[in-house]
């Protein structure tokens, strides 16, 4: 038993490694993602632990919890209930999706174009900005897609070391990697302090993650999970977005660019996930109809809420 947990890092390092040599311009970049991730958080926790937090960190934690406790809360129906029809789920993740799309388009990609341009001085070079900060997001998603073990519920498992994890644990990680770019856009919405785009981008990804919150907790029941445990963890996966909002203001707190480059990176990181994940998950049962409806309805909601609130 000693041997085989001693061996357990020697085969993870070793996976890695494979990875790494496949694809290596993919591992740098996520290396200094990584480096750069551990040093932005490190940052936004030794403000908090210093007592040095400010207006935008403190709406940045809030804003993360927020979506925490919106996940938590859509959860705890699975406890009840005895299924969720195919439909239903994918109808609730095409609201989710529709309503991540609109918070890119208003309340990032919009205040990204204004902010780059007030720096520069210039549409176009303002615009160039806002889309350096989208490749940037594509980037670190498809690094941690390639890196991370994960499952996607209806797409099986993916990712560095996916045949050594089990079912149940690789669709958490998907559903953590989810989260990310979701507090990452609550964080960055926030560092200039400014509630016309906080508050809408904020309340539109809290909406959603109440009906993602009760699909995700629905799908681990699927998976073999009791109801208490799969509430438990499909909540505890929301932890991420207090974690990513912490991520967020502090990488778009810094220099004057960092905030335009910011916003497109958190909109980058939503767009991929929409794209590479959740609206795929919603027509692969044939509901492709009400699954468009529920985005388009998001979508909707979304564009209503930016004009109230922004």
């Amino acid at each position: 038993m000693e041997l085989a947990q001693n061996a357990q890092p020697t085969r993870w390092r070793a996976i890695w490694r494979a990875q790494a040599q496949t694809h290596p311009w993919t591992s740098a970049g996520l290396a200094l993602a990584l480096a750069a991730v551990v040093w932005l958080l490190g940052a936004s926790l030794w403000r908090v632990a210093a007592g040095e937090a400010d207006a935008a960190l403190r709406l940045a934690m809030l804003g993360g919890l927020a979506g925490f406790a919106a996940t938590a809360f859509g959860a705890l129906p699975a406890r009840f209930l005895r299924n969720l029809s195919n439909r239903t789920e994918d109808t609730l993740l095409g609201l989710a999706a529709g309503m991540m799309l609109a918070a890119s388009s208003f309340s990032l990609i919009l205040p990204g174009l204004e902010a780059g341009k007030s720096i520069t001085g210039s549409n176009a070079l303002g615009a160039l900005t806002v889309v350096v900060g989208l490749g940037l997001g594509v980037l670190l998603m498809l690094g941690l897609d390639e890196f991370t073990p994960h499952e996607h519920e209806h797409g099986g498992p993916c990712g560095a070391g996916c045949g050594r994890v089990s079912r149940v644990w690789l669709f958490v990680f998907a559903i953590a990697l989810h989260n990310l770019p979701e507090g990452m856009a609550i964080g960055v919405s926030f560092a200039q302090g400014d509630l016309g785009v906080g508050l809408p981008l904020t309340s539109a990804i809290a909406l959603q993650d109440i009906p993602e919150g009760l699909a995700v907790a629905m799908a681990l029941k699927a998976a073999g999970l009791s109801p208490r445990r799969a509430v438990a963890v499909a909540a505890a996966t929301g932890m991420m977005e207090p974690v990513g909002a912490l991520l967020g203001v502090g990488l778009a707190s810094g220099l004057a660019f960092a905030y335009p480059v910011g916003l497109g990176l958190a909109a980058g990181a939503m767009i991929f996930v929409v794209s590479h994940e959740v609206i795929p998950e919603t027509h692969r049962n044939g509901h492709q109809t009400p699954a468009t409806l529920g985005l388009m309805a998001g979508f909707a909601v979304m564009m209503v809420l930016d004009t109230a609130l922004g």
